[in-house]
């Protein structure tokens, strides 16, 4: 009886089997392969590669644009009608999708760096077309309805700019690794010749990036200027309802400088407090007169806007996700909060000894008030005792009728216009939002004793961007996180900059030159014919049987034609095999004998 022994050991390969598993759902060892990648899958590799660039640049503009997330579901609330925060939904599934891109990116660079054929399961490519598809409708959606959005790219490089060029060279740098294996691996000249010239053109044009790269914040730290001041946007709407008493309470709790607040008159002749034209996002009114929840809010008696309740809605949505932050006073208190009275917010700002900045609504053509709601509104703040100083008049809207009624107003402008044009008219006060203006514009209003303001202004690192730029004041709705900010979140005098672009592109190309140099004398002698894989890759779609039998010639057919005894075989498994065990069993003598045996009976 003939004893059979395993003709091979495999030492188990976990991680191989795990990169090109996850990639191509090929788990077993006969599935993988050697060969060169065919041009299908060349293709989905680019695919995927592009789909990356795609939602990297998504994924790190919607995360930039964290400070406008209240003004995109406004937008959204204008187009539906119905409250509702899209923000955050976008962010986590974009950020999904971002990692699972980059997930794929990384197995299919690791299958390169091993020298495995990239195959990847159909299944990932049908996420990564959903994912690409669905990235380039979002900022088409984006480029269709918020374009001015993507100027934020633009300003947030110059508060990112030098750390994601740090981060680029270190990526850059680790690819090198695959860049040399490849080059060393490859037998044709123009291959070689074209990757390197390919590799190194990325390379030198992300070492002369920096100086392209301009912030505001790349400055001596004695030229800095002083703190902008913050004017709380509608009060504090992160903290207590918008435009309501507690809101502008909380914001002067925070010492803002200022607030502001949106007026409109009610068809009765009272001036109050609200920024939609109608009352069907911050108060009740579908409770309490749902026939009339359509109205402009101009158009309701003040009796009946004292009825309301304009805090319930900021608990139940939470626009901001903090109402959990809030003790359980401030909850209840927000929750039972009124529409405000103008004279209410002014006796607020006279005893705190702060300034008002006022957005007037205009009146519909058939408001008993159309006519003389501009002189009601003034003759409330003159009647207020507030200092004309300290109130900001932001309306075009017969201007010199409000300037001979109150003189001594700050004229504020809201639309960018010639520095010598506002001079003119007495416009001393500028309120823009923060992608409306660049350095120049700063320096140009300063030189012209204009006080620039910037809205609306959250974000730490904007705040940050706009303090070095040199502007005076901002809006914001944080005003309890701006006011923490004792600094610029970054600041780098030039030559402390250039010092570390300078030593970081040196570190980096002599790591690239190591590698290069490393991978060649690895692989630079190395064969590229390995005798396992002809059989192996071209079993993939065969029976078990049928890969068994194929594996067991293959073995044979190299015994017999270049070894001779069992160490040649160990040697041979060590150079030639990977993953073959040294210790590799050849048939046994015994085995032979018998077999002749046989022969000679027959």
């Amino acid at each position: 009886m003939v004893k059979h022994q395993p003709l091979q050991y495999y030492e188990p390969q976990l991680c191989l089997s795990c990169l090109t598993g996850i990639y191509g759902c090929r788990w077993k060892r006969y599935q993988r392969s050697h060969d060169d990648t065919t041009k299908w899958e060349i293709l989905w590799f680019m695919i995927l590669t592009f789909t990356f660039l795609l939602t990297l640049t998504w994924f790190y503009f919607w995360w930039e644009v964290h400070n406008d997330y209240n003004e995109f579901n406004w937008f959204l609330y204008n187009r539906t009608g119905q409250w509702s925060d899209w923000s955050i939904p976008i962010l986590v599934s974009t950020a999904a999708g971002f990692t699972y891109i980059t997930a794929l990116l990384i197995l299919a660079l690791c299958h390169i760096a091993v020298g495995q054929q990239l195959n990847l399961h159909w299944l990932h490519k049908g996420f990564l077309a959903i994912i690409l598809t669905a990235t380039v409708i979002a900022m088409m959606s984006i480029e269709q309805m918020w374009d001015e959005e993507w100027e934020v790219l633009l300003i947030s490089f110059q508060a990112t700019a030098p750390f994601l060029h740090i981060g680029a060279l270190a990526a850059i740098t680790l690819l090198s690794w695959i860049i040399a294996g490849q080059f060393a691996r490859s037998e044709k000249a123009i291959f070689q010749v074209c990757l390197i010239l390919a590799y190194l053109a990325v390379v030198i044009a992300l070492y002369l990036v920096p100086m392209t790269i301009s912030s505001p914040c790349i400055m001596e730290k004695d030229l800095l200027g002083p703190k902008p001041s913050v004017i709380g946007h509608r009060g504090a709407p992160m903290l207590a309802p918008e435009n309501t008493l507690m809101s502008f309470k909380k914001a002067l709790e925070q010492r803002t400088s200022g607030l502001q607040a949106d007026v409109t008159v009610s068809y009765d002749g009272i001036p109050f407090i609200m920024h939609d034209d109608t009352l069907r996002r911050t108060t009740n009114i579908e409770q309490v007169f749902p026939e009339l929840s359509s109205h402009l809010s101009a158009m309701f008696n003040w009796t009946d806007l004292e009825r309301l309740n304009a805090g319930e809605w900021f608990i139940n949505n939470d626009p901001f996700w903090t109402v959990s932050s809030l003790s359980p006073v401030d909850v209840t208190e927000a929750g039972n909060q009124s529409v405000c009275k103008l004279t209410d917010l002014l006796s607020l700002v006279k005893e705190n000894n702060a300034s008002v900045l006022l957005r007037i609504h205009h009146l519909p053509a058939g408001h008993p008030q159309y006519e003389t709601y501009i002189n009601i509104t003034v003759s409330t703040i003159l009647q207020s005792g507030l200092p004309q100083e300290r109130v900001i008049w932001l309306s075009d809207h017969e201007r010199p009728f409000v300037q001979q009624l109150a003189p001594d107003f700050q004229q504020a402008s809201n639309i960018k216009r010639d520095p010598k044009f506002m001079k003119d008219r007495d416009i001393t006060f500028i309120n823009l939002r923060y992608t409306e203006v660049n350095q120049e514009d700063i320096r140009e209003y300063r030189s012209q004793n204009l006080t620039l303001n910037t809205y609306t202004v959250n974000e730490p690192w904007l705040f940050s961007v706009l303090w070095c730029a040199g502007v005076e004041s901002v809006t914001s709705d944080a005003s309890h996180i701006l006011s923490k900010v004792p600094f610029p979140v970054w600041l780098l005098p030039p030559d402390a900059y250039s010092l570390i672009w300078i030593t970081s592109d040196i570190i980096s190309f002599t790591v690239i030159i190591g590698v290069f140099i490393l991978q060649k004398w690895r692989l630079g002698s190395i064969r590229t014919y390995n005798p396992e894989q002809i059989m192996l890759s071209a079993a993939v779609r065969r029976t078990s049987r049928d890969v068994r039998i194929m594996k067991e010639k293959l073995i044979f057919s190299e015994i017999n034609n270049s070894m001779d005894t069992p160490e040649e075989l160990s040697l041979c498994s060590e150079s030639r095999y990977e993953g073959f065990s040294n210790n590799a069993i050849t048939p046994s003598t015994d085995s032979k004998a018998t077999s002749n045996q046989r022969v000679e009976e027959t």
